[in-house]
């Protein structure tokens, strides 16, 4: 009697760990899908947000946007034309940011600067797309301007010596840049 006692009791002990084991588990299997389910929205966001567009300055869009190299043509004979372009950069300002340089057709540049100083983009764009809206200009960039961009560019004394001469340049006051 004693040992059907003892035998039911162990029973019923193994019985009350088994149901609190598999309630354990059930709870650790409900728990990882959670946190698998967690995982898959955390990486999707990252995923998201490293594909996402970066803007600087005004909030603009990338619509109706031109071609950089087209822009020539599209001014004509005109000195200043409000407009939207997209390009990519072949070189931006390597002490704060504050211009960039935007690829146009055969081999030549655009400068890209920013209204009133009032925003930069980052120094590691070069090779990328953007997109900017403003003033593009027709003008005879000075030849004290010339050097500074060169310093700023990070061009040697003697690279910088060699600018001697004004030179005619289109270049663009950008409200707002878009960077993809």
């Amino acid at each position: 009697m004693v040992l059907a006692v003892m035998v039911s009791l162990a029973i019923s002990a193994i019985n009350e760990n088994f149901s609190v084991f598999l309630s354990c588990q059930i709870n650790i299997n409900i728990l990882m899908k959670k946190l698998l389910a967690l995982s898959f929205l955390i990486l999707g966001f990252c995923a998201s947000y490293a594909q996402t567009e970066s803007h600087f300055g005004k909030d603009i869009n990338d619509k109706k946007a031109i071609e950089a190299s087209k822009l020539p043509l599209k001014m004509g004979s005109k000195e200043t034309m409000e407009t939207k372009v997209t390009g990519v950069v072949e070189s931006v300002c390597q002490v704060k940011g504050c211009w960039m340089k935007v690829k146009m057709a055969d081999g030549e540049t655009m400068r890209v600067m920013f209204k009133d100083y009032a925003f930069f983009v980052p120094k590691d764009i070069a090779g990328k797309t953007v997109v900017f809206e403003g003033e593009a200009q027709k003008k005879l960039v000075p030849v004290e301007h010339l050097q500074h961009y060169a310093l700023d560019a990070g061009k040697s004394k003697e690279e910088i010596a060699r600018i001697t001469e004004p030179k005619d340049e289109l270049t663009f006051i950008a409200d707002g840049v878009i960077v993809k």
